[in-house]
Parts: structure tokens; C-alpha cells; sequence
């Protein structure tokens, strides 16, 4: 009598069933990622408004102790946001200050067209700008 070997049936994935895994990953990766860098820019938008406000206390301080806001010891020039992905410009005069921070170049935040610029004054108002100069201040100063 013959015996008869028995061959294990072998199973796994076909290569066509590998390649279209491989689409379905591509295509969520190609809507999911700029999703993910538009999220990450929308909160990293409070860098930018914690250094306005950080910088416009800074200046109440100083016009506290010496009656004006660009008076020796007072914060003058650029700063940078508490996570660097601003910079704060700082033009003040002796009775007024307007700040704005504008990304710096080289982070994902260079990219945010909607907020390309937030403004601070002294009198507090609030101000914001997109990529073409259009008003956006609801939208970025937005908590």
C-alpha cells in the first residue's frame, strides 16, 4: 500500500490583495496629511497669540514704571514666540505699541495662509490677516 504524503495547504496574501492595501493606505495618507498639517498649523496659531500678549504685558509694565512704552529697558525690536515659530515685531512710540507676529520661516507655520500675520495694539485691538491681505482676525484670534 502507497501512503500518501499530505502537503500542508500554504496560505497567505496574494499580491494583488497586498497592492491594493497598499492603494487604500496611499489615498487615506493623501487626504489624511494635510488635514493633520492644517490641524497642527490651527494650534500652533497660540504661539502667536501668546507672544502678543506676553510682549503687550511686557510694554504695560514698562509704560507702568516709566509713563511711555519705548523708554530705556523696554522691549524693542523682534522677540520670539515662546515656541519659535513666531516672530513678534515691536513698534512702539512713547504713548503707543503695535505688535505683529509673523511665522518664521522654515516651519509648518510659514504655510498658514488664513493667518499670515496677527496684529496687537495697546488700545487691545486685535487684528489678523490671510496670505492675500484679507482680514481674518475671527477666524485666527479665535479660542
Amino acid at each position: 500500500m502507497r501512503s500518501r504524503t499530505l502537503v500542508p495547504s500554504v496560505r497567505g496574501f496574494t499580491l494583488i490583495e497586498l497592492m491594493v492595501v497598499v492603494v487604500i493606505v496611499a489615498i487615506l495618507l493623501a487626504i489624511g496629511y494635510p488635514t493633520y498639517l492644517d490641524q497642527v498649523r490651527k494650534a500652533r496659531r497660540s504661539d502667536a497669540t501668546a507672544a502678543l500678549m506676553q510682549t503687550a504685558q511686557r510694554l504695560e509694565r514698562c509704560f507702568t514704571d516709566s509713563n511711555q512704552f519705548n523708554a530705556a529697558g523696554c522691549p524693542t525690536g523682534t522677540v520670539s514666540s515662546p515656541e519659535g515659530y513666531y516672530n513678534v515685531a515691536i513698534a512702539a512710540s512713547a504713548t503707543t505699541y503695535t505688535l505683529t507676529a509673523t511665522p518664521v520661516a522654515g516651519t509648518t507655520q510659514a504655510g498658514d495662509s488664513t493667518c499670515a500675520s496677527f496684529t496687537l495694539d495697546q488700545a487691545g485691538n486685535r487684528g489678523a490677516k490671510d496670505a492675500g491681505g484679507n482680514d481674518t482676525t475671527a477666524t485666527c484670534w479665535q479660542n
